[in-house]
């Protein structure tokens, strides 16, 4: 039963409520975990965010837990399979597109000492706190989303827009955005 606590997105299910109250907003540090909310964020792309929150056990079984080096070296017949597999958003750019995310995020690694330590130098370390009135006024574009946008693409990532770059922002807790009326706000 979900409750009556107000979200920044509502409480349309109890999988998108335990979403919102225990991931959206926290900081992460872990490289496979931001790898996966870089897939899940791409996948999300003209779809709700519900539906592929109830296909993230798939994803994790279909990209091997995003182990970002075993997903580099997937084959043309294992993205191939992938794109049969209902698990899955089979989209024919983004599957492969996640393979050729892996291997720029390995790039990025090896670049950085982490894909991490990239992400988290935009902020200084420490998340951006938005001070929002309400849901409604939570941007879904801002200057650093574009320029890490546009570093990505320059780079060759698929599927890393301004506006999936922000919610992937907002997904990792590089930027908190849960407004005043939202249970998790805290000044």
């Amino acid at each position: 039963m979900i409750d009556d606590k107000s979200r920044c997105f509502g409480s349309k299910t109890e999988l998108y409520a335990l979403y919102h109250d225990t991931e959206w907003g926290v900081p992460v540090r872990d490289d496979q975990m931001l790898f996966e909310m870089l897939i899940l964020e791409g996948a999300h792309a003209g779809l709700s965010w519900e539906t592929v929150l109830k296909k993230r056990e798939g994803y994790r079984a279909v990209f091997h837990n995003f182990d970002v080096a075993r997903v580099a070296a997937m084959s043309d017949a294992d993205l191939d399979a992938a794109l049969q597999n209902p698990a899955i958003v089979r989209h024919r750019q983004k599957v492969p597109g996640t393979r050729t995310n892996a291997c720029i995020f390995i790039e990025m690694q090896k670049e950085f000492g982490s894909f991490s330590k990239w992400i988290w130098d935009h902020v200084d370390g420490t998340p951006i706190k938005g001070n929002w009135t309400t849901a409604a006024d939570i941007p879904a574009v801002t200057p650093l989303a574009i320029a890490i946008s546009k570093d990505l693409k320059k780079r060759g990532m698929t599927f890393v827009g301004p506006t999936i770059i922000y919610a992937y922002l907002q997904a990792v807790g590089v930027v908190n955005d849960h407004y005043q009326g939202c249970w998790r706000y805290s000044p």
